[in-house]
């Protein structure tokens, strides 16, 4: 599959998508789980258009493999936009008491004129791979979604409860049928929201490198011990797999070992703290 026309739609996506739309009338607000990394990319227009007239939170989640300047100027922008951003991360719980106290605080608000207290209902949402699960399982204190480092791990509706006595409401990831944006389907690949079994991985690596050149050089020469970046983004990947020793017989580049090493370590955050997309351009769709 060429990079310029990455689309990822199975069956599940389909379901995904009617089970969100049936459920929500039963939902006070939804949160929806964005890649901190690309923000924009992360954010699905199927969900934009189910969730109109409901509360909306974003959870800006895998902030800490983010970097914090460009995070803080999101939020900024999202927020003066009148969308709630916060930003955390489900894996240490950094943000989490935070994140809590804001649904508190909504909840609150929707009982202030009512005789009786009713808890808030949750519906959480998002693209494959973000941390729907993980966040879930913070928030509950219980391992009661499934998770995984794999796109679409996640099966089916789950309501489950908080020790405050909020409800959420699990479901599986969902991508649209075709990115506009030829660019969006390379963010979540890079980020790993689209199965790598589909992809030229060499090919999204290359492209990869070439992002990283034009936005975080240094970091790029630094966790590669380059002595400087090559005069195409084919030469620096081939000095990284030679400083690597990602050598086949014949003192050919192993570039398939190359690219799955890279994409791993730009995923886990050991190249730096990078963000894909930045705040400015036109404004946000609420």
């Amino acid at each position: 599959m060429t990079l310029s026309h990455i689309n990822w739609y199975p069956g599940h996506m389909k379901k995904t998508r009617d089970l969100i739309r049936d459920n929500l009338k039963m939902v006070d607000a939804a949160v929806e789980v964005v890649d901190a990394r690309i923000p924009v990319s992360s954010r699905n227009p199927i969900i934009d258009d189910l969730l109109q007239g409901k509360i909306r939170i974003l959870a800006f989640n895998k902030s800490d493999l983010a970097d914090e300047t460009a995070t803080k100027e999101w939020i900024r922008k999202f927020n003066d936009q009148g969308i709630s951003a916060i930003p955390l991360n489900s894996m240490t719980g950094a943000g989490i008491p935070g994140f809590i106290r804001f649904l508190q605080e909504v909840e609150a608000e929707r009982n202030r004129d009512r005789l009786r207290h009713k808890p808030l209902r949750m519906m959480i949402v998002g693209v494959p791979n973000v941390g729907k699960s993980s966040l879930i399982n913070r928030l509950t204190g219980s391992k009661s979604a499934s998770t995984g480092d794999r796109p679409g791990v996640t099966r089916g509706k789950q309501w489950l409860s908080l020790e405050n006595g909020m409800q959420l409401l699990d479901t599986p990831g969902i991508l649209w049928p075709k990115f506009e944006d030829p660019n969006v389907g390379k963010n979540l690949a890079y980020c790993g929201s689209i199965k790598d079994e589909i992809l030229d991985l060499p090919t999204l690596a290359l492209e990869l490198i070439h992002v990283l050149e034009e936005g975080y050089s240094q970091l790029l020469i630094r966790r590669y011990r380059l002595d400087e970046l090559g005069e195409t983004s084919l030469e620096t990947m081939e000095k990284i797999a030679t400083n690597r020793g990602f050598i086949l017989p014949g003192k050919r580049i192993d570039y398939e070992r190359t690219a799955r090493t890279l994409l791993d370590e730009f995923r886990s955050g050991a190249i730096g703290r990078i963000t894909l997309e930045r705040a400015t351009g036109p404004e946000i769709e609420a």
